[in-house]
């Protein structure tokens, strides 16, 4: 199961950056990248640089298990339970290249302070204000069930970790400066990862 999952990863990667880029400098005349936000050491750059490691370790984790440097946690190795894994990887990458893709010419990797993009309501954004780390989740969960050993389920932990702090202390005050009243109320009636949970207000 750990080389199907390292093949997930790859094509995880190749359409959720590189495709997804690709395409936004064909729209755009701009990747979309805007790299880590805030001064080393905040909590702004923590949450970059942990997206970046946790992706890293997401990819290494199955690797070092085919290669024999890791073992999986024997609780965790059911077939069943690999399975789910599976599904939820599939899922995940189905549902971030939908989600980039309702995203539309807003899309970015990061945040740039200075710049100024259309506050997307519209489409899965109208149920969840942040689908595609919704379905990264989902996505990493499902590799670390496929590959469950140690390192896999700590990429998972510093994952959630640091989305979440992406999203609440870099994301949501730059778009409510930005958008200011219109994304307070969109705070208000749409979750945060999920429907309706984590509504603000």
């Amino acid at each position: 199961m750990a080389v199907i999952a390292i093949v997930l990863y790859v094509v995880f990667a190749a359409l959720g950056f590189g495709w997804r880029s690709w395409v936004q400098y064909r729209r755009t005349g701009s990747s979309g990248f805007r790299g880590v936000s805030g001064r080393l050491g905040s909590l702004e750059w923590l949450a970059g640089a942990g997206f970046v490691i946790a992706l890293i370790a997401g990819i290494a984790a199955p690797v070092l298990q085919l290669a024999g440097a890791v073992s999986p946690v024997s609780v965790l190795q059911l077939p069943w339970l690999q399975g789910v894994g599976t599904v939820l990887a599939l899922v995940g990458i189905a549902a971030t290249v939908y989600s980039q893709l309702d995203m539309g010419d807003s899309w970015r990797i990061g945040v740039d302070a200075g710049e100024t993009t259309t506050l997307v309501r519209h489409g899965v954004f109208a149920r969840v204000r942040n689908p595609i780390f919704a379905a990264m989740l989902a996505f990493a969960a499902g590799i670390a069930l496929m590959a469950p050993n140690p390192l896999a389920l700590s990429a998972f932990c510093v994952l959630l970790g640091t989305i979440e702090l992406q999203v609440r202390v870099v994301e949501e005050p730059y778009l409510e400066g930005v958008h200011g009243d219109a994304y307070r109320r969109y705070l208000q009636t749409v979750g945060r990862f999920l429907p309706v949970i984590g509504r603000v207000g």
